[in-house]
């Protein structure tokens, strides 16, 4: 018996004693378990993925896995626990009880706890027409792998630390928000063209302040209401992201004018006319422009804390101003083209070389780049080494793109100019006719 006793077992339920919801940590297991563990389980759950067409496997249930992490050997058990007797009951699935135990050398107690689960899940809400099918959550999760770093991120260092400043600032600042009576959130909000970083400044968020990410698609939200779900569904230490908010929904400046119905010939004047033609909008589009504000700011959004919401968008001129405002969105990034700085980072990362290592290929570059808007997603495409392209090769071709693209945007220019001019011409003659 002394051999067992150096061993330890931990049951992870799928629901706490309230059985409102599932428990993160058990959801934790079950993302680490399909996804670390699945090569070793002999027997499979398969369904569609999202497109419909490649099936996607699961570990199946009643499995028994075992997991080496670190030199560390872990057993794995899944439980299912139906209820006894002739138990009435809309849903079993509401009935029976699921749970993993896990089996270990006492040794590594401290380690299981804070160091052998996966911190931080990448989440995406799912489809509302399965809530009701099956469906224990209304998100799906991933474990969050992605690489990027503010050491890695291409921006202007000096904005760079006023970012991590502001973040440190919100992750320590419980006691402030509490005493100034706001809740415990922050909204930031990307915006730049295309390839110039949003993405990677999220993930870098994501990995600095250790938080999950809830990726949240607005175009499979059909009201108001499931979007209150949703947010409810969060956890704390996350960040909520709408990724090109300004092309999931219609939450631009445009808002519909309510027409009034035409009067009948018996109508007083004086009567209130309903606006029928503004009901039948509101009707087609069901998640609205104060459902989303409510979101951001309302009542729903001070339960729980430690949340950041995100927004990116390559037309910051095309959203509504009091979606942007300052106190929802409080701080402004401009995610914008390569400048000569954010090029000496990327020449760092991708070539090993420092900016004396450039010699007379730096300076034409960097006057290049003042000229030319080029993100720096295509800077560092053409920085990607190869087998027949050493660091010498990767700047010389980055020479000419620039170069390429001066040209074309000094023609582009020419055209323009000449494009006015022959208009104005045909003005002058169109007035002396």
């Amino acid at each position: 018996m002394a051999y067992f006793n150096r061993y330890i077992q931990i049951t992870i339920s799928e629901y706490g004693p309230e059985r409102f919801e599932r428990s993160d940590f058990f959801i934790a297991v079950e993302a680490y378990l399909s996804d670390s563990c699945g090569l070793v389980a002999r027997k499979f759950k398969a369904d569609l993925g999202r497109d419909r067409k490649k099936p996607q496997t699961s570990v199946d249930d009643g499995q028994e896995i075992v997991d080496t992490f670190n030199h560390a050997m872990f057993w794995w058990y899944d439980y299912t626990e139906y209820p006894w007797g002739n138990i009435f009951s809309w849903s079993l699935g509401d009935e029976k009880r699921r749970f993993y135990r896990v089996t270990f050398h006492r040794n590594f107690h401290a380690f299981v706890l804070d160091s052998y689960l996966p911190h931080r899940r990448l989440f995406t809400n799912n489809p509302s027409n399965r809530w009701g099918s099956g469906e224990k959550t209304f998100w799906s999760h991933v474990a969050f792998q992605h690489l990027a770093t503010f050491d890695t991120l291409a921006i202007d260092p000096t904005e760079k630390k006023t970012i991590i400043d502001d973040l440190i600032a919100f992750k320590d600042g419980k006691d402030y928000y509490t005493k100034v009576g706001k809740a415990w959130k922050r909204g930031y909000l990307l915006f730049g063209p295309p390839g110039t970083g949003k993405s990677t400044m999220i993930a870098a968020m994501a990995n600095f302040l250790e938080y999950d990410v809830y990726d949240l698609e607005l175009t499979a939200v059909k009201n108001n209401t499931e979007l209150r779900k949703l947010f409810v569904e969060t956890t704390g230490k996350s960040i909520i992201v709408i990724e090109d908010i300004d092309c999931s929904v219609d939450l631009t400046g445009k808002r519909r004018d309510k027409k009034p119905r035409k009067k009948s010939s018996g109508e007083n004047d004086n009567m209130t006319l309903q606006p029928m033609e503004a009901e039948k909008d509101d009707e087609d589009t069901k998640l609205t422009l104060s459902g989303v504000l409510n979101f951001i700011d309302g009542l729903w959004s001070a339960c729980g804390g430690e949340r950041i919401i995100i927004f990116t968008t390559n037309n910051k001129d095309a959203l509504d101003p009091a979606l942007i405002r300052r106190g929802r969105m409080d701080k402004h990034i401009e995610m914008s083209y390569c400048c000569c700085e954010a090029f000496k980072l990327l020449a760092s990362n991708y070539l090993d070389i420092t900016e004396n290592q450039l010699f007379e290929l730096f300076g034409e570059i960097q006057q290049l780049l003042e000229e030319v808007n080029m993100c720096p997603a295509d800077v560092a495409e053409h920085l990607m080494r190869t087998e027949n392209r050493d660091a010498d090769a990767c700047l010389q071709g980055l020479v000419v793109a620039l170069r390429d693209a001066r040209d074309m945007a000094i023609k582009e220019k020419e055209k323009a100019k000449e494009d006015v001019e022959k208009s104005m011409g045909k003005e002058e003659i169109a007035g002396t006719k």
